[in-house]
């Protein structure tokens, strides 16, 4: 990937990339006795938080959480890990891409995977206004290959809100007050 002329310098991957761990306790569940998908959901965007912002160099906002996928249940005396980087970035806009593991505390099996999310933020400056982020790096074929699907995500992002706003109009000009 180029730089571009007149645009910030780019960032490798792995300047922003971060790990966010914890235990889970009693306050963390559920009513079936397993973790709360909000508990996880808030691990997973204060990590993809730091990634944001560590990579545009300031305050980042969640604009949106695609694709949050719970893969196995998490346990009280798990130890969680969320695992989060950079994959893609537009003007102001960046793609985090989010994998949550679990391990027991006391145990020394490997972690297994139980989650993954993909979150997209917008750098914002001190009035809230968008402002520019610098285009990531990809260090390896497998961040290559992250961020090739963030783009596609991305466009089936834009297209899906594209004919949402446009079935919106015709029903207004059809006269429905949704």
């Amino acid at each position: 990937m180029t730089e571009i002329p007149g645009e910030l310098p780019g960032k490798p991957t792995a300047a922003s990339r971060t790990t966010l761990s914890h235990i889970m306790t009693a306050n963390d569940t559920n009513l079936l006795g397993t973790v709360h998908g909000g508990v996880i959901m808030k691990l997973v965007d204060d990590a993809a938080g730091a990634v944001a912002g560590r990579h545009s160099g300031g305050p980042a906002v969640t604009a949106s959480m695609d694709e949050m996928a719970f893969l196995a249940p998490v346990r009280v005396g798990d130890l969680v890990h969320v695992k989060a980087q950079c994959n893609w970035t537009g003007r102001s806009s960046m793609e985090i891409g989010v994998r949550v593991l679990a391990e027991r505390w006391n145990e020394s099996t490997p972690a297994t995977q139980v989650g993954s999310a993909y979150l997209v933020f917008a750098a914002v400056d001190a009035e809230g206004k968008p402002r520019r982020v610098p285009p990531v790096l990809p260090e390896t074929e497998q961040d290559e290959r992250r961020y090739q699907e963030a783009q596609i995500r991305r466009t089936h992002r834009l297209a899906r809100r594209q004919a949402i706003m446009a079935l919106r109009e015709e029903r207004a000009a059809q006269g429905f007050d949704d």
